[in-house]
């Protein structure tokens, strides 16, 4: 079975493939005052989603860096109906080879949503992120938050996670300071939040293999999706946080 299969088919009706929602994403990227002919960098766009909307309200100009072809291949078709074609530069390719080949301190807004570890982790993005954006300009960050600390048996249902991958909350902030950036604002995601994004993530697979009962990998995506259900409702929805960071650099 493909990952990134089964995950743009989990997400194939999120907008935006992360617990926090529209309303507060949208809001935050208010606070920025995009300019038209900004430019914005996305690491780990997805089916940029996010850059596409930027695009439509403030005319800016955006680059997508993402891994998996598929979401890219989306992302342009979803783009060539809604915005003018070369507004957005996608590059398929590893995030830490892209950004080497980026011009250091030419955007004005860089955003690494729920991508960190595709630059080596929070601290890694932080301190790429304040070498590809102005002075003066806005870093948006998501990343995962331990609420509590979590179990031993809830670090092997996600695989053998370590309690080191992630920080709190409050050190999430912490760490953007450590480096140079001023923390402006925060969401993070609330239970309704987090409600609305997992159980739209398995119903999305559920009612797919309903749909596909003969994809030959529908027995083991609804064994992977069921096996996450629980994980999630037993310590992941007390456990797991999720928060959107907004710095200036």
């Amino acid at each position: 079975m493909d990952r990134n299969r089964f995950s743009a088919i989990a997400h194939r009706h999120h907008a935006f493939s992360n617990p926090i929602n529209e309303a507060k994403m949208m809001k935050m990227i208010d606070m920025v005052s995009l300019k038209p002919q900004d430019q914005v960098i996305d690491i780990g766009a997805g089916k940029c989603e996010l850059l596409i909307r930027l695009v439509e309200k403030y005319k800016i100009s955006g680059t997508a860096i993402e891994l998996y072809n598929g979401a890219i291949e989306e992302a342009k078709r979803s783009a060539s109906n809604r915005i003018p074609e070369g507004n957005i530069e996608f590059i398929v390719d590893d995030a830490m080879v892209a950004v080497e080949s980026c011009e250091q301190e030419r955007f004005d807004l860089g955003i690494c949503i729920g991508s960190t570890h595709a630059l080596g982790g929070l601290e890694s993005t932080l301190q790429n992120m304040k070498h590809l954006i102005k002075k003066n300009g806005y870093i948006l960050i998501g990343e995962g938050y331990w609420k509590q600390r979590p179990s031993t048996d809830y670090l092997q249902a996600l695989g053998g996670a370590d309690e080191s991958d992630l920080k709190s909350h409050a050190e999430n902030v912490k760490a953007s300071e450590e480096v140079g950036l001023i923390p402006l604002w925060s969401y993070v995601a609330n239970e309704d939040d987090w409600d609305d994004y997992e159980w739209l993530y398995s119903s999305s697979i559920e009612n797919y293999c309903h749909e596909h009962p003969d994809d030959p990998d529908r027995d083991a995506m609804l064994e992977r999706i069921r096996a996450w259900r629980r994980t999630y409702l037993q310590w992941g929805r007390d456990t797991l946080g999720f928060g959107l960071y907004l710095f200036r650099n």
